[in-house]
């Protein structure tokens, strides 16, 4: 069993930044494909980024491409999603996600283990 604990999210303005982190339980976190999904009302859930446990690889959305970055610290167990010239349409919960030996490229229904998501809210 994996548990993923996701922090950082907020009320930010347009144009501005924020760092999500998410925590993971669990021995074999480096042998973990780690992602990032959003869910905003009424939608649903997305891919945003995501991370490989070799490599590593990262892969991103096309609406993010170039704004966010996705990074992973093994040592702590840890995957970041850095979020920079940040839109209202980026305003989501957003949630982490794990595929232990999993791949990165996976689409959301097959990650086996999601975190509760954190609220992200983008200002105009």
């Amino acid at each position: 069993q994996v548990q993923l604990a996701e922090s950082g999210g907020g009320l930010v303005q347009a144009g501005g930044s924020l760092r999500l982190s998410c925590e993971a339980s669990g021995r074999a976190f480096s042998r973990y494909a780690m992602g990032w999904f959003r869910q905003a009302p009424g939608k649903d859930r997305e891919f945003v980024a995501a991370i490989s446990w070799t490599g590593p690889i990262r892969k991103y959305a096309d609406s993010v491409q170039g704004r966010f970055a996705i990074s992973r610290d093994d040592r702590k167990s840890m995957v970041y999603l850095q979020m920079n010239s940040l839109k209202p349409e980026d305003t989501a919960v957003y949630y982490c996600a794990a595929d232990p030996y999993g791949s990165y490229d996976n689409p959301a229904r097959a990650w086996e283990y999601w975190g509760q998501g954190t609220q992200v809210t983008v200002s105009s």
